[in-house]
């Protein structure tokens, strides 16, 4: 049997096995550390390659693992959050290593302001001509912790691409089993920002994607820079617990965080409160969390409250609510003389969404736990599929207990103006768990209004992603912004984790991704005024046309260029 693909996918089923694929990764970091710059971008060409000739057949097993129609409009939502945005990663970390192979910065020709509270703010989106015209309205920065530099973030951009010739030993990527892009854009931050090679273990509902990521990363597996394997728990504790294994990185939820840290069951939480941690290697994390909404009040018109329904429903709705940024309250005015007209419209387009199947384990009885823990006030919509909840303020199980499944909670806080924002940030960050990412819905008019009461609310935000008129999944889609909590947990409260990733520029010392979208699609927004030229996104699960316009965003993204625009702009608004 041959070695490499025996390595690349079968489960280790003793401690042999996983011996014999972590001495294969030991010989491949010797491979890794005496790479060139210009020897790892042919790895990422062969790779973008690789994931353009197999992105069908990847689409059509993350249909198998969520049950879906391959004709309904909802895979796009694969297209767009499996080979696309790997895709884009692939291009950043590409564009990065050019940038550092003749000397430069990574971040030379990005724009560089000045953030609220001495930070620097580097514009990441839009980034080059086909940015500014798919994505038109959208911007995105990332912004520095406090203190930061400009000039520490240009001479740090790169992070291990600086030094590729020290390496960091071998990691372990325990994969997510949502959004089948996260894993593959895991492996690549281990190789590139830490050049680590890396052992992925695959989540188990993603196991059938396994064949598929074999042919995608056959270049890396074939040099011993990456093994993917499936298994159980069993498996995951070995391979944490194995000498060869030097570093850890989960994307999943805290307890599964916790139990590797400290242990299962009673135990394990004695000694996480004495902070006595059973790991004995760094760890890193993505762990989610309870993300709001918070609607700012302002005048908005009838079409207005229904598109900024339909933007809250996908919000909750995209992959079903299995998102570790699925937006889980909705934060409101009391005092907004439009509160009711938005909750109807919010009911109507929760109920209307598309429907599908509950294929994330567990999915349903969290929804069950949901309607338990509100007994008489849970709504149940859409054949009961779904949960709207109506809760007080001060306090609620939706505010702690993040479902991971389609349950959106609404709650409301008095004031207007300033005193809204004041309150609305102060709940996000002392009453939601978590730190992953915030959303913020305010008319321009508003902003305008507010003006440096605005800008100071979302720097009050202590969230790792914050998106104005936008859902911080964008965030996740920005090749070069980073993704992560809010820095500052700890290992006894990791909240939504500690570390980032994607961050295809590489930079060191970042605090947040701050997205900001267009209030109004295309064509309403120029013909009131708001002069942006996005459609409805094909992200929205109302969108008609998303598999077709998803398609054809990821072959765009594998081979840019001006031909491929004309589709991509019919197909989208037509959605």
């Amino acid at each position: 049997m041959d070695t490499v693909n025996s390595a690349a996918d079968t489960a280790p089923d003793d401690s042999s096995s996983l011996d014999a694929l972590v001495g294969e990764l030991r010989r491949g970091e010797e491979t890794w550390g005496a790479m060139s710059l210009s020897a790892r971008r042919d790895l990422l060409a062969a790779l973008s390659e690789a994931v353009r000739e197999h992105a069908g057949e990847w689409v059509d097993a993350a249909c198998a693992i969520k049950r879906l129609d391959p004709g309904s409009p909802l895979v796009g939502e694969e297209w767009i959050s499996g080979p696309y945005a790997l895709l884009g990663g692939i291009g950043a970390l590409s564009a990065t290593l050019a940038a550092l192979a003749s000397g430069r910065s990574p971040v030379d020709g990005f724009r560089l302001s000045r953030a609220p509270g001495d930070r620097v703010a580097v514009r990441v989106l839009p980034h080059g001509p086909f940015d500014r015209l798919l994505l038109h309205g959208f911007r995105a920065e990332v912004w520095s912790e406090p203190g930061v530099t400009a000039g520490r973030l240009k001479e740090t951009a790169g992070l291990g691409q600086r030094t590729p010739e020290k390496t960091g030993g071998v990691g372990l990527v325990l994969g997510a089993g949502n959004i089948l892009s996260i894993a593959p854009l895991d492996t690549l931050y281990e190789l590139f920002a830490h050049n680590r090679v890396v052992l992925l273990k695959l989540n188990p509902v993603t196991d059938p994607l396994l064949p598929v990521l074999t042919k995608v990363f056959a270049r890396f597996v074939e040099l011993g820079l990456v093994r993917i394997v499936t298994g159980g728990v069993d498996l995951g504790a070995a391979a944490v617990a194995h000498p060869g294994i030097g570093h850890v990185h989960i994307t999943g939820s805290v307890r599964s965080h916790d139990t590797i840290v400290f242990g299962p069951g009673e135990e394990g939480r004695e000694r996480q409160a004495r902070g006595e941690a059973l790991l004995d290697k760094p760890i890193t994390s993505e762990l989610g969390g309870v993300s709001p909404t918070i609607v700012v009040p302002g005048k908005w018109s009838k079409r207005d409250l229904a598109y900024q329904a339909e933007h809250l429903v996908t919000q909750k709705l995209h992959n079903n609510g299995y998102n570790c940024i699925a937006s889980q309250v909705l934060v409101l005015s009391e005092d907004w003389p439009q509160k009711d007209d938005f909750l109807g419209a919010l009911r109507a387009a929760f109920a209307a969404a598309p429907p599908r199947p509950a294929y994330y384990p567990g999915s349903d009885d969290r929804c069950r736990a949901a309607v338990r823990d509100h007994p008489g006030t849970a709504e149940r919509v859409a054949g009961g599929s779904r949960v709207l909840l109506e809760v007080p303020a001060d306090g609620d199980v939706a505010f702690t207990e993040e479902y991971f499944a389609p349950v959106l909670a609404v709650t409301s806080l008095p004031g207007r103006g300033r005193e809204f924002l004041d309150r609305a940030a102060a709940f996000a960050d002392e009453r939601l768990s978590g730190t992953l990412g915030a959303n913020v819905v305010a008319h321009p008019r508003t902003i305008r209004a507010l003006g440096a009461d605005f800008t100071h609310f979302v720097a009050a935000l202590r969230y790792g992603t914050v998106a104005v008129n936008a859902w911080t999944g964008v965030g996740y889609l920005t090749a070069r912004a980073t993704w992560g909590a809010f820095p500052g947990h700890t290992l006894r409260d990791v909240q939504s984790g500690i570390g980032t990733v994607h961050n295809g520029l590489l930079l060191d010392g970042t605090e947040r991704t701050v997205v900001h979208g267009p209030f109004r699609p295309f064509p309403r927004s120029v013909l009131t005024g708001l002069f942006a030229l996005s459609p409805r996104p094909p992200w929205f699960v109302t969108h008609r046309t998303a598999a077709t316009t998803g398609r054809r965003l990821t072959a765009f993204a594998g081979r840019p260029s001006w031909t491929g625009l004309p589709g991509i702009f019919a197909s989208a608004l037509r959605g």
